[in-house]
């Protein structure tokens, strides 16, 4: 057997992919950036984190968990958008984020309502942790969540601020996708997380001895937010 044989032979596809993983780990730092600033992101109080604190509280896990579902369904939509480049040409039609933003404004306005009502009657609707004839199939509990996201405009500048964080000029096209897939690994995480959490039995107790109060909190929190995404300027 000859030297050249012993030597493992390496092909043009090798050595490229050899080279992508140098390039990608040269910035490591702007992606771990861009990893800690998402954190922060779905770790701060806002409509999703609400949505699925509501939903496992008051109508058990599995609400919890097809809402949260449902949110990281959005945030993978806007995610993969952002990674595409089709949030950047959104961007620069002014009028398709105004109606975006009219529709996510008046959707958390009916979120409002709706926990506005709840908080009003005097009885709770069902006992807690139990499976209630009046509730929502889980695909209603899912199409919630996918549509606060959805029809939230800052979703699309916090992606295209998140990807202009982690990819500075002359970065290969490959590190948007690093930085797409670790963010929204982290997403499933925390939103699961929230769902797992919120759906206790301790939470469930809670939710029960202060019903009429939670539901209050989330009526004046959806409504404000509806209204400063109504009013705000993009």
């Amino acid at each position: 057997m000859t030297l050249t044989a012993m030597v493992p032979a390496f092909n043009v596809r090798d050595v490229k992919r050899i080279e992508s993983v140098s390039d990608i780990s040269s910035f490591y730092h702007s992606i771990l950036a861009v990893y800690a600033a998402y954190i922060l992101l779905i770790l701060s109080p806002g409509p999703a984190t609400f949505a699925i604190m509501s939903a496992s509280m008051a109508r058990g896990r599995k609400a919890g968990i097809a809402t949260a579902l449902g949110i990281f369904a959005g945030s993978f939509t806007w995610g993969l958008s952002a990674a595409f480049g089709l949030a950047a040409i959104l961007k620069t039609y002014g009028s398709a984020l105004e109606i975006l933003k009219i529709f996510g404004g008046l959707y958390l306005l009916y979120l409002a309502y709706k926990a506005f009502r709840a908080a009003r009657t005097v009885d709770a609707p069902m006992t807690v942790g139990a499976v209630s004839t009046s509730d929502m199939p889980m695909k209603t509990y899912f199409l919630r969540g996918y549509a606060i996201h959805l029809t939230n405009p800052k979703a699309i500048f916090g992606w295209l601020s998140l990807i202009a964080l982690g990819v500075p000029q002359g970065a290969p096209a490959s590190i948007t996708f690093v930085i797409v897939g670790g963010c929204m690994a982290l997403g499933f995480t925390a939103f699961m997380g929230y769902a797992l959490l919120f759906s206790t039995h301790r939470a469930a107790a809670i939710y029960r001895s202060l019903r009429r109060w939670i539901e209050g909190t989330m009526a004046g929190f959806y409504g404000i937010a509806g209204l400063r995404l109504l009013t705000a300027r993009l």
